[in-house]
């Protein structure tokens, strides 16, 4: 399984899940639209891969590296 850091500019992915982690924060995930099934696509990556822009139901949220480790997907062709 690939995580969401995996996913490269342009690249669309769909969330199929999340890893172990904090549960307070996998709540927020979920609060902000990234529930399993979501598509999404990379938009934008700062130059150290560190945070990661995506849109994700017509908007545009912002994570960090660390944050977008525990979100599981897969690569949408």
């Amino acid at each position: 399984m690939i995580t969401l850091e995996n996913i490269r500019v342009g690249e669309s992915a769909r969330v199929v899940g999340f890893s172990s982690g904090d549960r307070g924060y996998r709540q927020r995930l979920l609060a902000m639209g990234l529930t399993p099934g979501a598509t999404f696509s990379v938009q934008r990556r700062a130059p150290l891969g560190d945070p990661i822009e995506i849109k994700v139901r017509n908007f545009k949220l912002t994570l960090r590296k660390g944050e977008a480790a525990i979100v599981e997907v897969e690569r949408l062709s």
